[in-house]
């Protein structure tokens, strides 16, 4: 079976092909739900290079088969690159993939043909119609991220290269994260627990206050997104625990920051997670900014607490930023992929009250957002970062029913999220009404690439 899909790219040539050599470009390309990159850091499309890839989303475990590929074939001329990504291991019985960018007549742009060469598994149990259908909303997929993740890397050309220290880089938002540093041309050290540094890595150990100065120094900005899972039940040891965790890695995090800031050397820059979590589970019929007073609820108390340990480094004349994000959607964890099989099934519908308001924002724009805090010298103290539009529980569930092509009226039981989260996490996590402005972060020049909801999900989606 042959697959072909020829796109235009709104970016030069140059720009294209070196996107696609950087590390973190496959990890880009791969839709979180459909598979992830065993070593994100590696790069390079050379002849020989090996990439070794698991199918199916980390964040939900399980077994995850291995896709291994070699890039080969590859060619280049003075306006043209192409390449070949032929599986070595997988679960078709062949797959060739090759990719080909030539400039167009007037030099600004790309065009980018690709042609799938398949064979499904024997018994597969899917025909080629459908297959083939999926591989080319996986391509539309592909090529939509990197039009999108070349516009900001070309909004924000005149900033310098960075070198960045990120913890929590393993997690949903850091894998995309430090994939979309990679391919802007700047230098990732993942800060790990639990074990030796490797390369490229800064060791570590906030629970016991362990962060060698030293390994800080040539690192330019930090990005703090370590912190347990608040997706969880909310019993006294998981609060102590969702606490302690983010508390203990940003007050670590800060006062080194604050010690090299004191002698003159170490990063300048400290971005960190927060969320919208901060104004409190339900706060229906306001419009909340940066200046809104903070809720009083099981969340808000920890982004507080959060946000109060960064004060040292800024004190110290860090810049600091902490980012409060919204209800991020993907389809590979996060508040969305759990409401996916109801959907399918054909009993989907709102989560919580119909006109509760729901101030999202996708999982690229969420990356993306991260990275335009971390260039933009103008951005300090805390931003929301959410989409220019929020919506309301009732039409978040109708438009994914359109998405999807299925019915959105039949609203989840509040036992439901009771059940799994227990009475105080589904009031903190589901139950919630918060309408959210994203004003400051888009004064600061950001862009949303997924502004609108319909077009969000499709992208997420696929569809």
């Amino acid at each position: 079976m042959r697959i072909e899909l020829s796109s235009v790219i709104s970016h030069r040539l140059e720009d294209v092909v070196a996107w696609h050599q950087r590390p973190g470009a496959l990890v880009r390309m791969i839709p979180p739900a459909l598979g992830s990159v065993e070593d994100p850091r590696q790069g390079g499309i050379e002849d020989g290079t090996r990439v070794r890839t698991r199918l199916g989303p980390a964040q939900l475990g399980g077994i995850r088969p291995e896709w291994t590929l070699e890039h080969c074939d590859v060619t280049q001329t003075p306006t043209s690159f192409s390449f070949v990504d032929a599986q070595v291991t997988g679960p078709f019985r062949a797959w060739r993939h090759h990719h080909h960018m030539e400039q167009t007549d007037d030099g600004a742009s790309t065009r980018l043909q690709e042609t799938i060469d398949l064979r499904l598994p024997r018994g597969a149990g899917i025909g080629e119609r459908i297959a083939a259908g999926q591989v080319r909303r996986m391509l539309d997929f592909r090529a939509a991220q990197l039009e999108q993740d070349l516009d900001l890397h070309r909004r924000l050309a005149g900033a310098p290269r960075l070198t960045v220290a990120v913890a929590g880089a393993s997690g949903l938002i850091g894998t995309q994260l430090t994939a979309l540093l990679s391919t802007g041309g700047h230098r990732v050290l993942r800060m790990v627990r639990g074990r030796r540094a490797g390369e490229g890595e800064i060791a570590w150990d906030p629970a016991a206050g362990v962060l060698d100065p030293s390994d800080l120094e040539g690192v330019d900005a930090v990005v703090n997104l370590a912190g347990r899972s608040i997706a969880t039940r909310m019993t006294a040891r998981a609060k102590h625990e969702i606490l302690a965790s983010r508390t203990s890695s940003s007050g670590l995090i800060a006062r080194t920051l604050a010690q090299l800031a004191r002698s003159g050397s170490g990063p300048r820059i400290l971005v960190q997670a927060s969320g919208i979590g901060y104004y409190g589970a339900r706060r229906p019929g306001e419009l909340l900014t940066e200046d809104s007073a903070p809720g009083e609820d099981v969340l808000a108390n920890v982004c507080r607490s959060w946000e109060e340990q960064m004060a040292p480094a800024a004190q110290a004349g860090v810049r600091t930023c902490a980012v409060r994000t919204g209800i991020v959607l993907t389809d590979a964890g996060g508040a969305l992929a759990p409401q996916l099989p109801l959907f399918l099934a054909g009993v989907g519908g709102p989560l919580t009250s119909r006109d509760a308001a729901i101030s999202w924002i996708t999982l690229d724009d969420m990356a993306r957002s991260y990275v335009h805090a971390l260039l933009t010298d103008a951005l300090d103290g805390p931003v929301n970062a959410v989409a220019p539009q929020p919506t309301t529980a009732g039409e978040l569930a109708r438009t994914l029913g359109r998405v999807l092509h299925r019915p959105s009226a039949v609203p989840v039981p509040p036992f439901g999220p009771r059940l799994v989260l227990g009475r105080e996490g589904a009031r903190a996590i589901v139950e919630t009404d918060q309408r959210v402005s994203g004003e400051r972060l888009r004064a600061s020049g950001f862009q949303a690439a997924h502004p609108e909801l319909e077009g969000a999900l499709r992208h997420v989606l696929r569809r």
